[in-house]
Order: structure tokens, then C-alpha cells, then sequence
């Protein structure tokens, strides 16, 4: 028909320490299908995660392009770390090669939190969006820019230990909820005083056992935020 062009659809992929979830997104990025998942194989090197994600979209509608939020540092879609992976061959693995070879279209990959925040903010400010699972994830942004990543999950944070050793999957299990959450607003605190953020959100499959009122310049975030977020990394400006 004169005048039709081919809308754009993105696959979208949140590579968790716990599951692999994944849909297709229209060009405004909502989902076109309900999202799928499966666990992760932690502990297996990346081949196999990659048939993992193969076999997972194979019956999704058809996209063009696809989106990838991975829980570890990754520039120019090589993985640098991957700690809740449990293989140490994700070092230096480039992921967006492998998957544009196992799904024959584009690939971009980032930092998960990365991209769920993408997803969550409104644009205005400096913005922190933390991310609470089996690991801690975090990013910022000014003005809707995405910052370069800061691994802030391994950084000192309280008794000897890290962000991610004190708020992660197992601390919160250890330590028990009420301790959890204090640990939680007490991080909250000390990275305001880090980086004076405007806005900060909650994210992550943990973040349904936060507890009680949180600051008023806070909120919890969907975790749907984490596939909606792929949109954004096609868009100009995105530092990936």
C-alpha cells in the first residue's frame, strides 16, 4: 500500500541472576505479547545462556533489533563482570556478538539497571534508580542522560562489606526483613549524600519487601520496567 512503511519492533531481553525474561516491544515500546521467562543456568558459561535465550524467544512475535539489560558492567557490549553469574567466562565475552549470530539482528547490550531506570525516570533532575534482587544494581542520570555506569554493588558500604553483600538475595534472607529495610534506607542515605539525586527509584524483585514509608522523593518502580527500558537503547544520545 502507497504510503505503508514497516513498524520497528524490539526484542527486549532482562538477563537476570534468577531468571531470563524477554518480549517484544512496539515503537513506543509497549509489549506487544506477555513476557516469557526461564530460570538462568547460573554456573554455566555463556554458550549456554545464549541457547538459553535462543530457545526462549523462538516463538515471540517477529522484531528487528534487540535489547539486552545484563546484571554486570558491559561496554561496547563486551561483558566486563558478571559476579551472579557464577562463570568466569563471561569475562571478556562479547554478548552482543554471540546473540547477533544466534538471532540474526542487531544487538545492543547494557547494564541492567541501566536500562530498567531508563524505563522508570522522568527526566528532570539527577536521578538514582537501584535495583534490588539477587544482586544490587544501580544507575544515574541528569536530565534523562544516561551517566556512565558506577558498579556501586562492590564498593564498601557498612561493616566491611558491599552494597550487594549487605543488600543482595542472601543478606536479606541473613539478616532477616526489618534489618533489610534499614540497611536499604540507610543506603539511600548515604549515596544522597554521594550524589545529591533528586529522585530515586526502587527496582528489582526484592523491591516487594520493602516495608513502611519511604522518603518523599522516592518510589518503587515496576519490575516490567526492566523489558520496557530496551526502547530507549535504540534511541539517540544513549551512551551504551
Amino acid at each position: 500500500m502507497a504510503g505503508s512503511r514497516t513498524r520497528v519492533t524490539t526484542l527486549s531481553i532482562d538477563v537476570g541472576g534468577t531468571g531470563l525474561k524477554a518480549s517484544v516491544l512496539d515503537e513506543r515500546g509497549r509489549m506487544l505479547v506477555d513476557r516469557v521467562r526461564v530460570e538462568t543456568p547460573v554456573g554455566s558459561p555463556p554458550g549456554v545462556v545464549v541457547t538459553a535465550l535462543r530457545r526462549l524467544v523462538a516463538p515471540l512475535p517477529h522484531y528487528h533489533r534487540v535489547s539486552v539489560g545484563f546484571p554486570g558492567v558491559v561496554r561496547d557490549g563486551v561483558v566486563r563482570t558478571a559476579p551472579n553469574l557464577g562463570h568466569t567466562g563471561w569475562q571478556g565475552y562479547d554478548l552482543a556478538r554471540a546473540l547477533q549470530r544466534a538471532l540474526g539482528r542487531p544487538v545492543r547490550v547494557i547494564n541492567d539497571a541501566d536500562m530498567q531506570g531508563l524505563a522508570a525516570i522522568r527526566g528532570k533532575g539527577l536521578e538514582l534508580v537501584l535495583t534490588l534482587g539477587t544482586g544490587f544494581g544501580s544507575a544515574l542520570y541528569i536530565h534523562g542522560r544516561l551517566a556512565p555506569h558506577l558498579e556501586l554493588a562492590h564498593v564498601p558500604f557498612r561493616k566491611g562489606e558491599t552494597f550487594e553483600q549487605q543488600l543482595g538475595n542472601a543478606a536479606r534472607k541473613q539478616a532477616g526483613a526489618r534489618a533489610w529495610n534499614r540497611r536499604v534506607r540507610k543506603a539511600l542515605d548515604v549515596l544522597f549524600t554521594l550524589t545529591q539525586y533528586d529522585r530515586a527509584y526502587l527496582g528489582g524483585g526484592n523491591s516487594k519487601h520493602l516495608q513502611g514509608k519511604l522518603p518523599r522523593n522516592t518510589s518503587i518502580v515496576p519490575n516490567e520496567k526492566g523489558i520496557l527500558g530496551g526502547i530507549h537503547l535504540w534511541r539517540e544520545g544513549v551512551a551504551l
